[in-house]
């Protein structure tokens, strides 16, 4: 069996061969480049003695949390920037309860009573919305949301998280409300 190549297939050769190296290129030069945004991991601390019920950053959930706690549970994730830049801002949306102590005594869940209770107890929790900066960063990485007493709000977005020396806000975990709050 003999295999004969024609002039006509041999001048597609090399259109094909240069279309392909293209091609190849092309690919590459996309692998190369790094997306403008990530997505990044949402942690929540609330310092304080309320309960975060739940709390969004640019409409992205994170985990809701204890009074006097938090990190260690993430939710995914908010889409941020590769690279800090001056003025940079997340809107963060929370529900707060403000009574979370031993004075709660709600009946057994699942009764009429419980739901009753219940009702009365959620009709105290406040919304909150406010626009915050976000902290420099050099590399982006889990995005720390810290809820201060008088309703104050921090964000940070690095790699690092509460307790170690490079995190910007190392606040301890329990604050005490002020009797007056100052002016927003």
């Amino acid at each position: 069996m003999s295999s004969t190549l024609n002039s006509g297939s041999l001048r597609c050769v090399p259109v094909l061969l240069a279309a392909g190296v293209l091609a190849c290129l092309a690919l590459q030069a996309c692998s190369q480049s790094l997306p403008d945004r990530l997505g990044a991991p949402i942690e929540g601390y609330s310092h304080t003695s309320a309960a975060i019920n739940y709390f969004m950053v640019n409409g992205n959930g994170g985990p809701n949390i204890g009074p006097y706690g938090g990190g260690g549970k993430q939710n995914c994730c908010v889409s941020m920037p590769r690279q800090w830049h001056p003025g940079m801002t997340v809107v963060v949306e929370w529900e707060k309860d403000p009574n979370t102590g031993p004075d709660v005594n709600l009946p057994p869940i699942g009764t009429d009573a419980y739901r009753a209770a219940y009702k009365i107890h959620a009709a105290k929790y406040t919304r909150h919305r406010a626009v915050v900066e976000v902290a420099p960063y050099e590399q982006l990485g889990l995005v720390n949301v810290h809820f201060l007493p008088c309703d104050q709000v921090k964000v940070a977005a690095s790699p690092s998280y509460l307790g170690r020396p490079n995190h910007p806000y190392n606040y301890p975990i329990k604050m005490e409300e002020p009797a007056v709050c100052p002016a927003p």
